[in-house]
Order: C-alpha cells, then sequence, then structure tokens
C-alpha cells in the first residue's frame, strides 16, 4: 500500500497565529494611550488646584497685613470714663441706661491732654445717649453705632473727626475707638 502524500498546510493555519500579537499591540498602545491622558489630564487638575491655593493664601496674606497695621511696640492707651446714668428717649414707658466705657487713644501723652477737655467729652456723650431710644440700643449693631457716633462727638471736641475707611482724607481726632465696659438697659 501506498501512503498517500503529505498534503501541505494551507498558508490560513499560519496567519492565524500572526493576528493574535497584533491586536495585543493595538489593546497595549490603547492603554498606554488612556494612561497617558489620565496622567496629562491630572497633571492639569493638580495645576489648576495648586494656582488656585497659591492666589487663596496670596489673598489671605493680603488681608492680613491690610489688618496688621499697629505698631504692637507701643500699646494703645484707654483712659477710662466714670459711669453714665441716664434716661432714654420714652418710647414704651420709663427706661435707663447705665453705661461704663473706656476712649481708645494712641499714647498716653494723648490720654493725659484729654483729661483738661473731660467735662466737654462727657457732656457731648450725655446728649448722646439720653437722645436714644431703648430699641436702637438693644442689638450689638445698635451698639456698634453707639460707638460710633461717641467716636465722632468726642472727637468733635477736639475740633476732628473719625477718619472712616472710606474717607481717608479726613482728619482723625485722638480718639480712635470706644469700648463699653458694661451696658445695662433697665
Amino acid at each position: 500500500m501506498a501512503k498517500a502524500p503529505a498534503t501541505p498546510k494551507p498558508e490560513a493555519a499560519e496567519a492565524a497565529p500572526v493576528a493574535p500579537p497584533r491586536s495585543k499591540k493595538l489593546l497595549i498602545i490603547a492603554i498606554a494611550l488612556v494612561v497617558v491622558v489620565v496622567l496629562v489630564l491630572g497633571g492639569v487638575a493638580g495645576l489648576l488646584m495648586l494656582k488656585k491655593s497659591k492666589s487663596a493664601d496670596d489673598e489671605h496674606a493680603e488681608d492680613v497685613a491690610a489688618t496688621q497695621t499697629f505698631d504692637l511696640s507701643k500699646p494703645p492707651t484707654f483712659v477710662s470714663l466714670e459711669p453714665f446714668v441716664v434716661n432714654l428717649a420714652p418710647e414704651d414707658g420709663e427706661r435707663y441706661l447705665q453705661v461704663v466705657l473706656a476712649l481708645r487713644v494712641a499714647d498716653p501723652k494723648t490720654g493725659e491732654m484729654i483729661g483738661g477737655f473731660m467735662p466737654a467729652i462727657r457732656h457731648q456723650i450725655n446728649l448722646l445717649l439720653a437722645g436714644k431710644l431703648p430699641s436702637e440700643l438693644a442689638t450689638p449693631a445698635g451698639r456698634e453705632t453707639l460707638a460710633d457716633e461717641i467716636v465722632e462727638r468726642t472727637n468733635g471736641v477736639f475740633g476732628g473727626k473719625r477718619a472712616k475707611d472710606s474717607d481717608a482724607k479726613a482728619p482723625a481726632g485722638p480718639i480712635q475707638s470706644v469700648l463699653f465696659n458694661s451696658f445695662i438697659i433697665q
């Protein structure tokens, strides 16, 4: 019996193993592209966040620098005033205000100088307090407004007024601020 000649293998059988390595290369390239895109997007996002953080830090530093205009080597001087007791303007019956306050001035020399003007200062404060309604003084905002008005009135005794942030050209008087040590409405 004769053996049949061996049949040559078709080329299609050899082409089949070549196709899978080509698809693996495409898969690896696609994954590499995705990784590169993710890294680039992450870098861009990181730079944007860093830029925002720096700008926020710069703004915070500017705010701190703007509020720190005090010379801390020279502490402020406070001039305590005797207590005030006044009848408030009538609103819903008779009400009284008892307030103890201190005036903040720049230095001890100014504090001593203010002592000579004390009768005029007390007069201006008494007039201002007696004209207030109890409802005007019941809130913290009303008390802040009162403190600002006292500063303006007391600086008016010296011929000056309080320099407002919006009006930097206005001459400032010796009184920088008013602090309430006690504030009682009865």
